[in-house]
């Protein structure tokens, strides 16, 4: 592991919900890269959740700004440095909560009276971050690239950006103006800089189907069809993507799509951050957390326990055991 204590930048992580469930792989390989590239990572201390989903189905705008506005004023008692998340969703209610609130004086007002009942208040105009958007602008692909000692070689993979982490804040002053809405580059940058292939995926940002997925998956199947076909057709060994609720419907549902439609996908789903977790040479299991993906990304486990290039699909796989998969 890199010893990188010099010119740290520190921020207030936000983990949010699914790091403690369905997406503990991105919160440990987040945890893992972030003291490679430079970023101090101080949890935020007795955070709830940021409301997705569930809170738009009857609370109101207010019960779910308060939710966040909860969060930012514990954020506020750990210091002025800015709050990041690695999840789209809670990037999404987090960042877009703390701007209303910003701008919007009854809101705020309104917001730190329901705060009031536990003895907060959100006073601050604290600054809410994506975790790719700091690697972007923050860190740089270039500082990416060096921290390099295991080049992905070989290994195809098809950039899955999704909807909430670039819309609709990406191209904004408030969310860093660090990519594109409709064509984002930073995934593919990533991959590159790792010394893996992107390869060409016009699906990058189509919606996966979000949280009607998981109430209603036979709505959305053929949209997750639609991004395992063109990630096949272009030869990827694996999908990357950087939320949690995209890596989780376009891989659990791979069975059921193909017992729907007669396809036989069989595509690893992971998440940048293990990518990267890789990459930088960490381990495979503790910090790389590849055991934790449904699918296992046999080219990955490859590369990762040090058996050399990525092979051709249908090759020998790695073997298990080597991270501890059950």
């Amino acid at each position: 592991m890199t010893d990188n204590t010099t010119d740290k930048k520190k921020f207030t992580y936000y983990p949010g919900c699914s790091s403690q469930g369905s997406a503990r792989h991105l919160d440990e390989s987040l945890r893992a890269i972030a003291p490679e590239l430079g970023i101090e990572l101080d949890e935020l201390e007795d955070w709830n959740c940021c409301g997705a989903s569930v809170g738009h189905i009857g609370g109101g705008q207010l019960p779910n700004v308060a939710l966040t506005g909860r969060n930012l004023a514990h954020a506020q008692r750990q210091g002025r440095q800015d709050v990041v998340t690695g999840c789209a969703a809670c990037y999404l209610n987090t960042h877009g909560g703390n701007e209303k609130i910003k701008a919007d004086v009854n809101l705020r007002r309104k917001v730190n009276d329901a705060l009031a009942a536990g003895d907060l208040s959100y006073d601050e105009d604290l600054r809410v971050r994506h975790m790719c958007e700091v690697i972007v602008n923050e860190v740089g692909v270039d500082k990416v690239k060096e921290r390099v000692t295991k080049p992905l070689t070989g290994l195809k993979v098809a950039g899955y950006v999704g909807c909430q982490t670039v819309r609709p804040f990406a191209n904004t002053d408030a969310g860093g103006e660090y990519d594109t809405y409709d064509d984002p580059a930073f995934l593919d940058d990533f991959t590159e800089a790792l010394g893996a292939e992107p390869v060409p995926f016009q699906h990058k940002t189509a919606c996966c189907g979000g949280s009607v997925a998981v109430m209603s998956p036979d709505r959305t199947l053929h949209l997750v069809k639609n991004i395992l076909e063109e990630a096949k057709q272009a030869g990827a060994d694996v999908i990357s993507t950087p939320c949690p609720l995209c890596q989780t419907n376009v891989e659990m549902y791979q069975e059921q799509i193909n017992e729907k439609f007669g396809t036989d996908y069989n595509i690893p789903v992971v998440f940048y951050s293990q990518l990267m977790a890789v990459a930088f040479g960490l381990d495979a299991k503790k910090d790389a957390a590849l055991h934790r993906n449904t699918i296992a990304p046999e080219k990955l486990e490859e590369l990762a326990t040090g058996r050399g290039e990525a092979k051709p699909r249908g090759a020998e796989p790695a073997s298990p055991a080597a991270i501890g998969r059950d």
